[in-house]
């Protein structure tokens, strides 16, 4: 295969798959990884994707967030996954947070009906999940609803969060880096998933490893203050020890 088409079969997989990893496909095209390095930064200076550590991200991915209707499929089992290893960190009674974002939906999905819970939520469709659910008291946060992720951003959402003290809070991110942190496409929603975070004692975040070793436009919070990550066995070795470099608790489901 020549560089060109091997160029063409990266940019292909990138945008399939969302990531591709410098290993993986040194083993595919039979190259070596340095080979494969050079590939990724001939398809960065043409504007193609983005390096990031141990591999790429296409450009597009980094510029569009997909609707949650779209998110809901994708990457189903892992987000199960960690939505079922994230079950430890409920308290047997007390307040949780819960952020908008698909993986948190699936820990809503799974609560424990065996204990009284407080739970606050700025995502319309765990509040409708839950809105029913006997042993659950539900807050929902106020504000303007974004279309696109089904959250409530703004003002009055961020007001009302200024009065809230609960145990342990689930934030979800579209980008994890010991670097930048926490990060998300969008300011509002950042300033929103902020302070939830500063609303809980704890603070948990949950993402499947295509989230680990990228970075978005808005950063949300710095790693250390961050006191768990919860994702899945997808994730990278020599990622999963860059983070645990600084100090963040890592657990693979």
């Amino acid at each position: 295969m020549y560089a060109p088409e091997r160029h063409q079969a990266i940019l292909a997989t990138a945008r399939a798959e969302g990531r591709v990893e410098v290993a993986g496909l040194a083993r595919t095209f039979d190259v070596t990884p340095e080979t494969v390095r050079r590939d990724l930064s001939v398809l960065e200076r043409h504007g193609l994707v983005r390096r990031v550590h141990g591999g790429a991200i296409p450009v597009e991915r980094l510029r569009t967030e997909p609707a949650v209707s779209v998110r809901e499929g994708m990457l189903s089992d892992e987000k199960r996954r960690i939505a079922q290893a994230a079950l430890r960190e409920i308290p047997d009674a007390g307040t949780i947070v819960l952020d908008s974002g698909t993986t948190t939906l699936r820990l809503a999905e799974v609560l424990p009906t065996d204990r009284e819970l407080q739970v606050v939520t700025n995502s319309l469709p765990i509040a409708a999940l839950l809105a029913e659910r006997p042993t659950v008291t539900l807050h929902f946060v106020g504000g303007a609803v974004r279309g696109r992720t089904l959250a409530s951003v703004g003002p009055w959402a961020e007001r009302a969060l200024a009065d809230i003290h609960a145990d342990i809070v689930f934030l979800g991110a579209n980008g994890i880096t010991p670097d930048h942190g926490a990060t998300t496409p969008d300011l509002g929603e950042a300033a929103v998933k902020r302070a939830l975070a500063r609303a809980a004692r704890r603070v948990v975040l949950l993402a499947d490893h295509t989230k680990v070793g990228r970075s978005d436009f808005a950063r949300i919070v710095g790693l250390d203050d961050v006191d768990l990550l919860i994702t899945d066995s997808g994730i990278d070795a020599d990622l999963a020890a860059e983070l645990e470099s600084v100090d963040l608790t890592v657990v693979q489901a």
